[in-house]
């Protein structure tokens, strides 16, 4: 209790960042008034990796020269005890963080005691967002944060309806009382924790470049979606002026419909040539059309994840004329690619015979691709980019 009352004391004395906080202005990004073209990565697993696996990842999204990287707060269980059960595979102490070996930690987990929701904010828990994003900002990185995944992977919204009995993927979680009552909770929690080792409160800190309700919270209906995601923007807004705001979905089909609540500061589309059935100009095609959309809500949009397979031919030649494609068209946000992974504690990248999505600082075509993009892109679009390698500072 003393630690956390002289942890608040600091900073409320801490002066304000000196950094500015990602705004918008019409279709584009900007920070202190200039241009930021988003040329970004994915990362599933920092949450629950190890600090190693953390700064590694880091240190190669400076290396690609991307400016943000995006995350998702997980993972979510049962109760400790058992009694309320886990529905997806933890601890999982067989896999490694990129393939869900998450140890033993979890951000939240159900009280049996108290028959409620509680957080974890020890060294397992919060502290590991703590130390992403403090690193993130050694390292001149902005960050994306989806407050929870829709997907049971790491449990997300499925282990939060299932701690009251529920089977229903779609509408519960969305639209049940007590659910919502619990995002409100751990929202809340989330931005206005003081962060131990920067003495800044999350939601005072411009490190954070965006949050993100939920990644590809698919609720359904679909009214059901909307209304949800305009009333929980609304209340992240309330609680928090200083970040922009987006709902974090694929919108993909929905062609963006969420674009027009006026609480989301932007949006997002995710985009796999290979679930859709697209062929590369296909996709290209899709790029200019939702950049278009863009331009008429005059609001920005992301490219927020995207992935092609290493094992296709055309693989470097799709991502370059993509990349090319977003960074020309002026009504375009930007891009994260998924998913950037560097070696694990074992020494290894991780293993993707799935997908093949993954992309590594390994001197393969497709990182040249990216990090020649990276570059371009700061070159038509005037974007900021992380300062290189070499000029960081030595993590503890």
């Amino acid at each position: 209790m003393l630690l956390s009352l002289l942890f608040a004391s600091a900073a409320a004395a801490a002066p304000p960042p000196a950094t500015p906080f990602v705004r918008t202005s019409g279709t584009a990004f900007t920070v202190g008034g200039r241009p930021f073209f988003v040329t970004g990565v994915n990362n599933h697993y920092l949450t629950f990796a190890s600090k190693g696996e953390v700064t590694r990842v880091l240190d190669d999204a400076v290396t690609m020269g991307a400016n943000v990287v995006r995350i998702i707060l997980q993972p979510v269980i049962g109760s400790r005890d058992g009694s309320v059960p886990t529905i997806w595979n933890w601890p999982n102490p067989t896999a490694d963080a990129s393939n869900l070996g998450v140890g033993h930690a979890d951000l939240l987990y159900w009280d049996s005691a108290k028959k409620a929701m509680a957080i974890n904010d020890g060294p397992d828990g919060m502290q590991k967002v703590d130390f992403i994003i403090a690193e993130a900002g050694k390292r001149h990185l902005r960050l994306i944060v989806a407050f929870l995944d829709f997907w049971d992977y790491t449990g997300g919204a499925q282990q939060m309806r299932a701690w009251y009995g529920s089977t229903d993927k779609s509408t519960f979680f969305f639209s049940d009382p007590r659910t919502k009552r619990d995002y409100k909770t751990w929202v809340e929690h989330v931005v206005r924790r003081i962060n131990p080792l920067t003495g800044i409160a999350y939601r005072d800190d411009p490190t954070i470049m965006a949050w993100e309700l939920m990644n590809e919270g698919n609720a359904r209906p679909e009214s059901l979606r909307l209304d949800w995601t305009a009333e929980m923007s609304a209340y992240v807004k309330s609680l928090d002026p200083n970040h922009l705001v987006s709902s974090g979905n694929a919108n993909i089909f929905s062609k963006l419909a969420d674009l027009t609540i006026p609480t989301l500061d932007f949006g997002t589309w995710h985009g796999y040539p290979l679930y859709y059935n697209l062929t590369v100009h296909q996709f290209d095609d899709l790029i200019t059309e939702f950049c278009g959309i863009a331009g008429r809500a005059r609001k920005p949009v992301l490219l927020e994840e995207f992935g092609y397979a290493r094992s296709n031919r055309n693989s470097a030649e799709a991502y370059a004329g993509w990349l090319d494609t977003l960074a020309r068209d002026r009504d375009c946000g930007g891009w994260l690619v998924w998913r950037l992974v560097s070696r694990q504690d074992n020494g290894r990248f991780p293993a993707d015979e799935h997908d093949q999505f993954d992309v590594r600082n390994d001197g393969s075509p497709i990182w040249n691709v990216l990090k020649a993009a990276t570059a371009r892109a700061a070159q038509i679009r005037g974007s900021s980019r992380a300062p290189p390698a070499s000029s960081l500072r030595e993590t503890p």
